[in-house]
């Protein structure tokens, strides 16, 4: 990296080593990639340098918590891997797909993935409706990519039985909740459940919403 972004890049909280263990540093490498060719690539801002680590990686790297040995995960929207990167470190007993539409940042995914050497992981290119009867996860998850309401029209048809959506979501989570209640029901699922993981060790923690096929 440059000097400039060396003194603008957040460093490595005592945290990272507790959740990643001793895969700490493949979350390093990726870190440095969102710093580097993310943001020269246009999957970054240069404002969030500042909290790469707290308000992304760490963020999503805590909700793999949640996670059961055996899931397949889908991750909608991946973007710049988030959160299913720091799923895959986190958790090496999961697989993980990555999927984007966006052929650039495909091209950025499948070099990230190739330099981590992260063999729980695959890439999809394609639109989530596209993956209806050539895919099924027992979780689905997306973070700021659509509106609960949105995302469970999404997830739905790609879960298995008693599959699990865990959306990351923010400030707006019990707006979207309500606009997506009836939704719910409609669906049949289960919940919502509300998560809240990271609490002791993030400043702000994350926040998961929960729902799950029945």
């Amino acid at each position: 990296m440059s000097e400039e972004i060396d003194e603008g890049v957040e460093q490595r909280p005592a945290y990272a080593e507790t959740l990643f263990g001793d895969r700490v540093e493949l979350a390093d490498r990726y870190a440095q990639h969102l710093v580097t060719t993310g943001v020269e690539w246009g999957l970054l801002g240069p404002r969030e340098l500042p909290r790469v680590w707290s308000r992304h990686i760490l963020n999503c790297g805590a909700a793999a918590s949640l996670l059961e040995t055996g899931d397949v995960v889908g991750d909608i929207g991946s973007g710049a891997g988030l959160p299913g990167i720091p799923w895959a470190v986190a958790r090496p007993d999961v697989r993980i797909v990555l999927i984007e539409i966006m052929e650039r940042r495909v091209e950025w995914l499948r070099m990230v993935v190739d330099d981590l050497g992260l063999e729980n992981v695959r890439i999809v290119r394609a639109r989530v409706e596209e993956l209806v009867d050539d895919e099924i996860f027992t979780v689905v998850t997306a973070r700021a990519v659509k509106a609960m309401t949105t995302l469970i029209e999404w997830s739905v048809p790609i879960l298995g039985p008693q599959g699990r959506i865990l959306a990351i979501k923010g400030a707006s989570v019990d707006s979207e909740l309500e606009k997506a209640a009836r939704l719910i029901r409609k669906r049949k699922l289960v919940g919502p459940t509300v998560h809240t993981v990271g609490a002791e060790e993030l400043e702000t923690p994350t926040t998961v919403v929960e729902l799950r096929r029945r």
